[in-house]
């Protein structure tokens, strides 16, 4: 089964940080992977200035990585979250960015494109 390496950067303003919970989708030419909740056990995931890998693994190949989507949904009590950038390591090494640098607010899906 192939596996992703994501990371996700925090902007290192003030409240840039969130304690939402964060998903994330896969968009390739061959398929779309299922929804992955980003977070590590016993570990503060998106804090200010941060930046956090994650290895999401899916079913079968999804060829050339289109876009991705992000998914932010309240977990305590609802907080905006400023993200820089998302990159993905594909399967076979190469590296793709999805730039943003905007403040994600309220439970919303954002659909990033590679920059």
């Amino acid at each position: 089964m192939p596996s992703y390496t994501v990371t996700v950067a925090t902007g290192s303003q003030w409240f840039a940080g969130t304690d939402d919970y964060v998903y994330l989708t896969l968009q390739g030419t061959d398929g779309c992977s299922e929804r992955h909740l980003l977070d590590k056990p016993f570990y503060n995931d998106f804090e200010r200035g941060a930046v956090d890998s994650y290895d999401v693994t899916v079913e079968e190949d999804l060829g050339e990585i289109q876009l991705i989507k992000i998914e932010k949904r309240k977990y305590w009590y609802q907080d905006d979250w400023y993200l820089k950038y998302i990159t993905v390591k594909t399967p076979v090494g190469d590296y793709l960015e999805f730039p943003c640098y905007r403040w994600i607010t309220d439970e919303r899906e954002v659909v990033l494109r590679d920059g």
